[in-house]
């Protein structure tokens, strides 16, 4: 037995909205806007620049459909978009002071007395010290759950290069967060 209606998938959805469906977009969006949302704002670490780049993100994946060639999923697509939009929004961001150099202080003042909302905060904090291509290689692998495969294609680098700086985060972020 065959299912009433057929649900498209992602190529399918963005090779429609190619094709002029003006509904196939909005179905691709109403699909991973969630978990882009996700990415942006472990990325940025603010949910206003989160917002900003999410929606640049979506904006130029809408007007660039054409150029997606397949050689990866449309989610890899995306979350490839979203990351670099991220990074734009960063890298346009006026600049804020460093880190005071007793930064445990810092971690302090903003935790309340609930254990996973203390931990949160405290990994938040040590991933922003950590170098761009490591915190988004974590970002992607460790709290997103992609492959190394599908985390080397976002950030175009060699999937060896998206393990190591893996590894050296990880290793980071274990003397950061020692008590």
């Amino acid at each position: 037995m065959t299912p009433d209606f057929f649900e498209p998938d992602d190529a399918e959805l963005l090779a429609a909205h190619c094709a002029g469906d003006g509904d196939a977009f909005g179905e691709l969006f109403r699909r991973h806007r969630d978990r882009m949302w996700a990415v942006a704002i472990r990325t940025t670490n603010d949910p206003e620049l989160a917002a900003d780049a999410v929606q640049d993100a979506f904006l130029s994946a809408f007007r660039r459909a054409e150029t997606f060639r397949g050689q990866s999923a449309v989610t890899t697509w995306l979350h490839r978009i979203v990351v670099n939009a991220c990074l734009d929004r960063l890298r346009r961001r006026k600049p804020t002071s460093d880190l005071p150099e007793d930064h445990d202080a810092v971690i302090a003042d903003r935790r309340d007395h609930h254990a996973s909302v203390e931990t949160r905060l405290d990994v938040q904090a040590a991933l922003a010290t950590l170098p761009e291509g490591q915190r988004l290689a974590l970002i992607l692998v460790d709290m997103h759950g992609l492959s190394v495969a599908e985390t080397a294609k976002i950030l175009d680098v060699a999937e060896g290069t998206v393990k190591s700086r893996c590894s050296r985060g990880r290793s980071a972020l274990a003397e950061i967060l020692r008590p």
